[in-house]
């Protein structure tokens, strides 16, 4: 069995006012509070002790959330590009609320189709789908057996939790993975998926 670990980045300034930042955007850093969730995660995946290899999105948050975490852990960081956040074009840097006032047709189109890219992107959320899969084969080939953690952005670990499920597209809007959240899939040798936690925070939470 192949467990994948899915931790979100910590929080960036744009987190807290749940601003769109995708791989188009300013890709900022982990805020103050950030840093200490990436903390936080580590030290919570270091007692959980059976991580073997993490792998990051090549964006700056995850880059920083997953050295922290490898560092505690003594563990090398691979990148890998389709693990980047989705492009939301025009949209980055707004709010769902400034995206229905701005662009409400594109908006519409977008969250009633895979095949709808966000107004300016050249990217849509099947394509997302095809490289986050690809990045999910890779991996179980590469590390059969092992715990792998994974460090990514809400489309892409939104993405692995739909297609463990085996949901249709829609229910991309219809879960939280907040920032710093771990996220457990586990892949039988059939290729049959479990999603075993979601979202879980509790290692956020002060004593």
């Amino acid at each position: 069995m192949t467990t994948l670990v899915l931790l979100r980045h910590g929080e960036t300034p744009l987190t807290p006012e749940r601003r769109l930042s995708g791989s188009g955007g300013s890709d900022p850093g982990l805020s103050p509070v950030g840093h200490r969730q990436a903390q936080a995660a580590a030290e919570a995946l270091a007692h959980r002790g059976d991580i073997e290899a993490v792998v990051t999105s090549p964006m700056r948050r995850c880059r920083e959330t997953a050295d922290a975490v490898a560092a505690r852990l003594g563990l090398s960081v691979q990148v890998d590009r389709d693990l980047r956040e989705a492009d939301f074009g025009d949209w980055e840097g707004l709010t769902f609320a400034e995206v229905r006032e701005r662009y409400p047709d594109d908006l519409s189109a977008w969250l009633a189709s895979p095949d709808s890219p966000p107004s300016g992107a050249g990217e849509t959320m099947q394509q997302v789908t095809r490289r986050v899969a690809a990045v999910r084969e890779s991996l179980m080939a590469q590390y059969a057996g092992a715990t792998v953690l994974v460090v990514s952005h809400v489309v892409p670990l939104r993405t692995l939790i739909r297609l463990a499920l085996q949901a249709p597209p829609q229910t991309l809007f219809r879960m939280e993975v907040a920032a710093a959240s771990l996220s457990t899939v586990t892949y039988k040798n059939d290729d049959t998926a479990t999603v075993q936690t979601l979202n879980d925070t509790h290692h956020l939470k002060s004593p």
